[in-house]
């Protein structure tokens, strides 16, 4: 990893982080450091910061930012910044108790909606719908973790609908996976000079919301797995692609 080799993790909420936690933990001496998860749940392991930031982009954003921030003002800056959690995937690509890991980092309903359809806001001239996480370590990650590779969505509106679902695999035809924070933390990373990648366990498909059929706990369980591998994944420089 580049600078100091600190890692921060941002999850939305604390099941995620804990998951996350629990696998830097049992990677052990997998990177060297202390501080294992955030302020409120000190441990032992990895040079890694957790951090659960909260449901959606803005509170993603926000968190990200501070956490940066407040370690570059420290003298202890970061040198990757992981959005991480559970998500829904896109079928057949990455299947339910699977794992995706980002190629690219999506903002899919930033933009405008007509009656001609979505027009993203890059289209529009207002800034950028995408982050690119640094292209030979993300590969080298979803390699190491056995994940399914492509673009990952960040949406404000989880979708429910198979309509929907219909639409957003028509405009980002390789997308594995989506989730509502990677691009919020994608775009303080990027503010910082920061490397991102994004790490999704599927709980459910992207479609229609049928909460009986989403296997949370089994997501939460490869969540644990995935960071329990990273470590050793990590050797690739993020910085030389």
């Amino acid at each position: 990893m580049t600078g100091s080799g600190r890692l921060l993790v941002v999850t939305a909420v604390a099941a995620e982080r804990d998951a996350v936690a629990a696998g830097l933990a049992a990677a052990g001496s997998g990177l060297p450091g202390a501080d294992l998860t955030d302020a409120a749940h000190p441990g032992s392991g990895p040079a890694a910061d957790v951090v659960a930031a909260g449901v959606g982009p803005a509170a993603a954003a926000a968190a990200t930012a501070t956490a940066l921030a407040r370690a570059e003002a420290a003298g202890a800056p970061y040198g990757l910044v992981v959005s991480a959690g559970i998500g829904g995937g896109f079928a057949p690509a990455a299947p339910v108790g699977g794992l995706a890991v980002a190629e690219a980092i999506v903002a899919a309903d930033l933009g405008a909606e007509t009656e001609a359809g979505f027009t993203p806001v890059a289209e529009l001239g207002f800034g950028t719908s995408q982050h690119l996480p640094p292209a030979r370590l993300s590969r080298a990650v979803a390699a190491a973790l056995g994940a399914a590779y492509g673009p990952v969505l960040t949406v404000s509106t989880v979708t429910g609908t198979a309509g929907r679902a219909a639409d957003l695999a028509r405009r980002h035809p390789t997308a594995v996976a989506e989730a509502m924070e990677g691009f919020g933390v994608a775009e303080a990373a990027a503010a910082a000079g920061v490397p991102v990648l994004e790490i999704r366990a599927v709980s459910n498909a992207v479609g229609p919301r049928d909460r009986a059929a989403w296997r949370i706990g089994e997501a939460l369980a490869a969540l644990t797995a995935a960071f329990g591998k990273l470590p050793a994944a990590l050797e690739v420089d993020p910085e030389h692609d």
